[in-house]
């Protein structure tokens, strides 16, 4: 066992794991943060997708003992005061899911892109959720989902 202490959704969180967890389990099973979903386990579909010191990774990529020390933001962490995240919102308001399997990942992967590019084009949104998977929507209300965000936040 190794002992890991990470800062989740602002929260000091301090717990012992097998070395071998990966950081998407550490998340849902010994945090009970189940937003964090696991849709393949081979990195490929990307609804595991949380920030990791503000970066987005895909939390079945790495282990918890890497995470050790860093800031772990998951969907669960986004709204504010009762306040959903100018994201959430777009997801909601543009129709953005269907079966909702990968928006919590999708929007984590936004988040991402909007610290980069405050006022992405449709181009660089595509780019940006690139390594995230849906199998429902066809891509285009996520990206009037962005878009949402963008104006909303007014960038």
């Amino acid at each position: 066992m190794a002992q890991v202490s990470i800062t989740v959704n602002g929260k000091a969180r301090k717990a012992n794991v097998e070395p071998r967890v990966l950081l998407a389990h550490f998340l849902r099973d010994q945090l009970n943060l189940t937003g964090t979903h696991i849709g393949c386990d081979t990195s490929q579909c990307g609804a595991c997708t949380v920030l990791v010191d503000g970066r987005s990774v895909k939390s079945c990529t790495i282990f918890a003992v890497q995470a050790d020390g860093s800031q772990v933001t998951t969907v669960e962490g986004l709204a504010r005061d009762g306040q959903l995240h100018p994201l959430q919102e777009g997801f909601w308001e543009e129709h953005g899911l269907q079966c909702g399997y990968c928006t919590p990942g999708m929007i984590m992967s936004a988040v991402n892109l909007l610290n980069e590019h405050p006022k992405p084009t449709e181009q660089q949104i595509r780019e940006g959720i690139a390594g995230n998977f849906c199998r429902c929507t066809g891509y285009q209300h996520i990206v009037n989902a962005v878009q949402y965000a963008v104006n909303k936040a007014g960038r």
